[in-house]
This record gives structure tokens, C-alpha cells and sequence, in this order.
């Protein structure tokens, strides 16, 4: 550090915060313990517990609000209050049990906007980075009100607890900046509701029946034509009807919600005048994000996703958060004081041998300390809320591997994981791990405890490789159609550990699989740096759209192979919103940021027969997977033979319509058959009697041109009768087809074929 730099960083620690203008301190100094005259302080005693603002009638009889924040280290906490103008009033919270600040404030009623100054030392080289210039946001805010209310085209410099601009940029992030933050930055907002959940019933569908469809909130009803305008884009527009009817209709049964904690959008977004659109940039883990509310963001947007809860539940639909428990919005040193960095900066984040840097498993500049109680205690703590509160009925955890991180290493046996475990509320909901971090170790696939389910990647490479006919053989395509008990055997763990899918919110569409080689981010303003190259897609022979029918009818036909197969594979398959409608971001693998109609599902598709014929057959496969419990089973497969005649429970078949040999599954081939037995089920039904199914023999054939295909004769089938074919751009005429056993069948180029056992 340069002399100067270094002197103007001493006067900034040593500096006072100073109070600005436009506001009230009722307490007088901090410490002060009577109001004027002897009179009682306006802050009384209160509770260090719940943590958070919590209105509630106090002693005496008297209606107020207890606030209770944990901050470690600090030497003073202010609570600040603003009204309608804005007007700032700052009452000190003197009383401190076990590291929590708290106090009553008579009076203080539902609707009040509010956020805390912490005082404290400013030595970022041993972490330290209290600035009470700074106001900060309630971690356990339940409301967040302003957040949207600021066009920024820059963060402005007042939320940085440095100076931003400093001309020695390699220590800027050292040099406290003493400007007020509070008119730029959201405040949280008292709420308070006493629903008891009494008149919702929750489907509680079990992991095996389960079928997911990730969505964005805003992104799934912006578009959509059923919808008044006015509710387009918010949580009140995902539960009425016509959203609704397209999810019954589909079959899923539970909706996976991209973020909707409270997020931030990046400053280096808005300089490209872009926004956060996905939001995992989380900054209030208990507050509904305010701009996807209808009704309000002064605690109405609480109510409105209760309703929205309510609605799908209604409709036989789980409600599962996506969440991002593992950093937050304030990224770096470089980056913005929005709260727990201002609350306590070791105490919330994991730190480096240098504690004025950040450690980084996650790529966005920070990773929430998650082996220390408080943070422990605020993620669990902000989980039951949303399961006991807000009734949902499950999470997605994104990158969970940051969070079962001990002090470095990746640790299965982690707090975290440890906490969840034994939980009377959290480890009854479903809970789903991102198996991964960026952090050295971070890849964890079918590492992560019994109860966790875990998006499997390795099926949707293989999925993904075998259509485009990159698949050197068919032993792991084997492994990921039939529950990839490679990965999950173990431990108690059942198939539907697998969560299947060949698409996420994060890269191509399914119709830009088949559409695109490339990446096409320019849009983004990153140079089309930014974005997976690991696309594993194949365009069909031209870059993108084009009007060539040929090219068209083979995408078409790729979108089929891709629904079916991921329909009819053991395992819980996820779908995304859109892609049973081929909806298109043009070749974007990375629409974080287009808040437009890149990032929008369009609902006028449905205008064109392609599409419309693609969602009824997503709907007849995934009616089919509801019929039969053969497609979901509760069990691995044994491959053992059974009973008198020598079944298999899962039987796998060369074009020839011989069983695959050790050979067979190391050969290159294209063409892959497997049988389902519907009679070895294993388990009971609800009253205790076994459960038995049809058979069915999937025939997956991704070469370029239609091949023979011997369907098995005895024991294992007298017929088959033809359910779907994806060589047919029409299902409807195709059930109802029929082939004797033993017999070959033409199986189309590029095509799937699911056949059900007649006899």
C-alpha cells in the first residue's frame, strides 16, 4: 500500500460514522437506557429470540415488535425505522444475550419499513468490516420493500463499505467510504401472519410418482395469453387457472421454482443495462422476492405466495424452491454492504489465510461460512420457515457441495448434512442437491446421504451423447436408462435418488440441442465468453434456424427421442418449462440476465402444429409413466433370472433379438433394447397386495437410417402392441399396432419405440 493510501486508511477506520441528515435518534446516545424527563425508553428489554422482527402484543398489553439480530463482534447495533418519506428515525438496541441485539418497540406495527446500523472496527486485513454508515438489510427480514424501486445503471457508490472508487484499485476494498447507504439500498418490512395452514392439504406424492417441472415465475406467465396482464410475471399469475390447467394437464407433479428469495442484480449487469433474471444472487433468505408480487411489497407479496401455494397445491402440485444457501449477493471484497458483510463479516463468510479476501467454491466472489452456528442456524432456520409458513414441500439446493463443506474439504458427514438429517421438519420434505461446486473436490454425484435425491448430470451427458451418436458404447446409456445404480445403490438409496433430465434452466433449450453446436450469448455482453462449451448438442446440420423441411422434420423428430427417452428412464425426469413446446433462447446456453423474451416461455408456439404435437405427446408419455408403476419403480432392478421360465426383472436386447453379452455392451452400436418385467415389482401396494404391471420393451435406435429390430418371442412375449413411435410426427395413429414375438420390426431412423407386452 502506497504512504498516502495507507494514511487516508487509518483516518477512514478511525473516522466516525457520521448520523447525515433526515433522521431521529429517540434514544439519545447509544447505551442509553431512559428517555427524557426519566420517562421509559422508547426500546424496551425484549427477547433475543425468534431472531428477526417479530410483531406481537408485549408486555402491559401493549402491541409492538421485538427485533433480535446476531451479530457477533460488534460494538453497537442500531435499529432504524423509516416512514413513508423516508424519514429515518434510529433507536439504539442496548440489550445483548449471546451475541444478539434486541428490544420491543411499543407501537411498531406490520408494514414498518426497517434495517440496522452495526458498529464496529474497520480492518479489513484481519476481516473486519463493520461501516454504520451502512444500512443493512435483516437477514431474517421477512419482506423486503425497495429493492426494485431504484432504475440504477450502476450500483451507486454509497452501498459499498469501501470506496469503490479509490485511485489505488489494489487496495481500494480497504478504505472505508463513510456516505450514507440507506436511500439506495431495500429495507425489510414487519409482517405479521397467523395462518395456521388448516384448510391446505399438502399432495405429499411420493419421490417415485414424482415428475418435475422447473419454471421461472416470472418467465413462465410473462407471455402467456390466459393470464390478465396485470398478473403476468408475478406469483399471483402462476396460480390462477390458466397456469394451472397447463400444469394438470402436462401431469407434473410438482413445480420447482427457480430462486425466489429476495435477490440482487449485479452491478456489472446493470453497466450493460441488463438485470439479474434467474436470481441466484440471494440477498433475504426468508423474504418472496418483492417484484414478482401483484398485490404490493409493504408484506402483501407474503400473502400472495401463500395463495400461489395454495392454489397448486389445490391442483395436486408440490411447491420445491430452488435455493441458494451457499453465497450471496455482496460477491467479493469488491463488492456491495448490503448486510451480513456490514453484521459480521468472519462470522457470515469463509475467509482465506489473508482474511481480507473471500474463499470462493461457488465463482460468485463469496461462500457463506456454513461449519459456524449462526449460519447454520439462519439457513435451517429460513428452511422450516418456508415449510411450516409458507408450505412449500421441498428444495433444490444450488451447489450443494459448498455447503457440506467442513473447513475445506467436501465432507459427507458436515453439519450441514448432519443438522438436515435429524430435523423432525427438513428431512420429511424432498430435498434435491446440485451435487457440485466449483471448489477443488466440489464433484459429488452420487455422494451426498440417504434422503437427498441428486440431479444426475451423467444422465443427461449420456442421454445427450447416444442421440447425437457420440457414444463410443452403450454400458453407461445401460446404467442411466435403468436408475444408474452405479451411483445410488448404496446406503438404502432407491432409483428415484436420480433426478433425470436432459435440459436445466442453466444451457440449451431442447430445441437449441438440436438446433445449435454453439454457444450464441452475445447478447449477454460478455464477449460470448461466458456459458458452458461442454454443449454436447447436435445442430442436424445447419447452425440455428432455418426454413429447410428436411432439417426441421429430423429436429422435430430429435425433440421426441429426447422427451421419450427421458420419460420412460427409472428415476424422477424433470422437465423445463417450454421445452415440451420446442421453445427456443436462440442458441443463449446462459440467459441469466435477458429478463425478455430470450428468457420467457412463448406460449404462441401452441399456434403451430410442431409444437402443439410435441406437448401432446409429453402429456400421453407422461400419462403413461402415472399407468404404470413398471416405468417408476420404488427398487433397483436385479437382472437375475425368475420363476420357472427364467425372466429377467430387466432384460437387455441386441437388434438381433438376443440378449446383450460382456461383449455386446463394449461393441459401438446405435441401437438398444430393453425389457421391463411388470411382474417382479418389488414392494406392496397401500394394502399390502403386490404389485403387478404390463412389460414393455423400449427400443432406442439413434443411427441415421431405419434398422431391423427381432422382438423377443417366448417367455418373454407373444405380442406387442405399439404405444409410441417417435418416427411418426402424428402419435395418434400409432397405438393399436400390433407385432407377433419373434418377429423383426423396421425401426425408423433416429427413432424410439416403447411397446407394450400383449401376451
Amino acid at each position: 500500500m502506497s504512504s498516502a493510501a495507507e494514511q487516508e486508511a487509518e483516518r477512514a477506520v478511525g473516522r466516525p460514522a457520521p448520523h447525515g441528515e433526515g433522521h431521529r435518534e429517540l434514544n439519545g446516545h447509544l447505551g442509553r437506557r431512559e428517555g427524557p424527563d426519566g420517562l421509559r425508553p422508547p426500546v424496551w428489554p425484549g427477547a433475543p429470540t425468534p431472531l428477526g422482527a417479530r410483531f406481537r402484543v408485549g408486555p402491559d398489553g401493549v402491541a409492538g415488535t421485538n427485533f433480535a439480530l446476531w451479530a457477533g463482534g460488534a460494538e453497537a447495533v442500531e435499529l432504524c425505522l423509516f416512514d413513508a418519506a423516508g424519514t429515518e428515525t434510529r433507536l439504539a438496541l442496548v440489550e445483548l444475550t449471546h451475541e444478539i441485539w434486541h428490544g420491543f418497540v411499543p407501537g411498531v406495527r406490520p408494514g414498518q419499513r426497517y434495517g440496522y446500523r452495526v458498529h464496529g472496527r474497520w480492518d479489513p486485513w484481519t476481516g473486519a468490516r463493520w461501516n454504520a454508515s451502512k444500512l443493512l438489510l435483516d437477514p431474517y427480514a421477512r419482506a423486503v420493500d425497495g429493492a426494485e424501486g431504484n432504475d440504477f445503471s450502476a450500483l451507486p457508490p454509497q452501498v459499498y463499505g469501501h470506496v469503490r472508487d479509490w485511485p489505488q484499485q489494489q487496495v481500494a476494498d480497504t478504505v472505508r467510504d463513510d456516505r450514507d447507504s440507506a436511500p439506495y439500498v431495500p429495507k425489510g418490512v414487519v409482517v405479521h401472519d397467523d395462518d395456521d395452514w388448516a384448510d391446505d392439504r399438502r399432495p405429499k406424492t411420493p419421490w417415485a410418482d414424482s415428475v418435475i417441472y422447473e419454471l421461472h415465475v416470472r418467465g413462465f406467465t410473462k407471455r402467456h395469453p390466459g393470464i390478465p396482464q396485470e398478473l403476468r410475471g408475478t406469483y399471483a399469475g402462476l396460480a390462477h387457472p390458466a397456469a394451472l390447467d397447463h400444469l394438470v394437464r402436462l401431469g407434473v407433479t410438482a413445480v420447482e421454482l427457480l430462486p425466489v428469495h429476495q435477490f440482487a442484480h449485479e452491478d456489472h449487469l446493470l453497466r450493460r443495462g441488463l438485470r439479474n433474471y434467474w436470481g441466484y444472487n440471494s440477498i433475504g433468505y426468508f423474504a418472496p422476492h418483492a417484484a414478482y408480487s401483484a398485490s404490493g411489497t409493504a408484506g402483501q407479496q407474503v400473502g400472495e405466495f401463500k395463495r400461489m401455494v395454495r392454489a397448486l397445491h389445490a391442483a395436486g402440485i408440490e411447491v420445491i424452491l430452488d435455493v441458494v444457501y451457499n453465497h450471496t449477493a455482496e460477491a467479493g471484497e469488491r463488492g456491495p454492504t448490503l448486510s451480513l458483510r456490514g453484521i459480521d463479516n468472519k462470522g457470515y463468510y469463509r475467509l482465506q489465510s489473508d482474511a481480507r479476501r473471500y474463499a470462493d467454491y461457488t465463482g460468485c466472489g463469496n461462500t457463506l461460512h456454513v461449519v459456524q452456528p449462526q449460519v447454520l442456524r439462519l439457513i435451517t432456520d429460513s428452511l422450516r420457515y418456508w415449510v411450516t409458513e409458507m408450505g412449500v414441500d421441498g428444495f433444490r439446493f444450488d451447489l450443494a457441495a459448498a455447503l457440506a463443506r467442513s473447513m475445506h474439504d467436501v465432507d459427507m458427514l458436515s453439519p450441514f448434512l448432519a443438522v438436515i438429517a435429524q430435523d423432525p421438519v427438513l428431512r420429511r420434505v424432498k430435498l434435491i442437491a446440485e451435487p457440485w461446486d466449483v471448489g477443488r473436490g466440489g464433484y459429488q454425484v452420487g455422494a451426498f446421504p440417504p434422503l437427498w435425491t441428486e440431479w444426475n448430470d451423467r444422465y443427461r451427458d449420456a442421454v445427450r451423447d447416444f442421440w447425437r451418436g457420440a457414444l463410443p458404447d452403450v454400458r453407461d446409456l445401460g446404467y442411466r436408462l435403468s436408475g444408474s445404480s452405479d451411483l445410488y445403490a448404496w446406503g438404502g438409496r432407491r432409483p428415484y435418488a436420480s433426478i433425470n433430465f436432459v435440459t436445466a434452466h442453466d444451457g440449451f433449450t431442447l430445441r437449441d440441442l438440436v438446433s445449435y453446436e454453439r454457444k450464441h450469448n452475445e447478447a449477454n455482453g460478455e464477449g460470448n465468453r461466458d456459458g458452458t462449451d461442454d454443449n454436447r448438442s447436435w445442430n442436424c446440420g445447419v447452425e440455428g434456424e432455418t426454413d429447410d423441411p428436411r432439417i426441421n422434420a429430423l429436429r422435430r423428430r430429435q425433440l421426441r427421442n429426447l422427451l421419450t427417452t427421458l420419460l420412460v428412464s427409472t428415476g424422477v425426469p424433470m422437465l423445463v418449462a417450454g421445452d415440451e413446446m420446442g421453445r427456443t433462447q436462440g442458441g443463449n446456453n446462459n440467459a441469466y440476465c435477458q429478463d425478455g423474451e430470450v428468457g420467457w416461455v412463448d406460449w404462441s408456439l401452441l399456434e403451430e402444429p410442431g409444437p402443439r404435437g410435441l406437448l401432446e405427446l409429453a402429456r400421453r408419455l407422461v400419462a403413461l409413466r402415472h399407468r404404470h408403476p413398471v416405468l417408476r419403480r420404488r427398487a433397483f432392478f436385479s437382472g437375475r433370472a425368475q420363476g420357472a421360465d427364467g425372466l429377467r426383472d430387466l432384460a437387455w436386447f441386441t437388434a438381433r433379438g438376443s440378449e446383450m453379452t460382456e461383449r455386446d455392451w463394449y461393441a459401438p452400436t446405435s441401437t438398444l433394447g430393453l425389457y421391463l418385467s411388470g411382474r417382479d415389482i418389488p414392494g406392496r401396494d397401500a394394502l399390502g397386495a403386490p404389485v403387478v404391471d404390463d412389460s414393455f420393451l423400449i427400443v432406442l435406435h439413434a443411427g441415421s437410417r431405419p434398422t431391423g429390430f427381432v422382438v423377443p418371442g417366448a417367455p418373454w412375449a407373444e405380442g406387442y402392441e405399439v404405444v409410441v413411435d417417435t418416427a411418426c410426427e402424428d402419435q395418434a395413429g400409432v397405438p393399436g399396432r400390433v407385432h407377433r414375438g419373434g418377429v423383426e420390426v423396421v425401426v425408423g431412423a433416429r427413432s424410439v419405440q416403447v411397446l407394450r407386452v400383449t401376451g
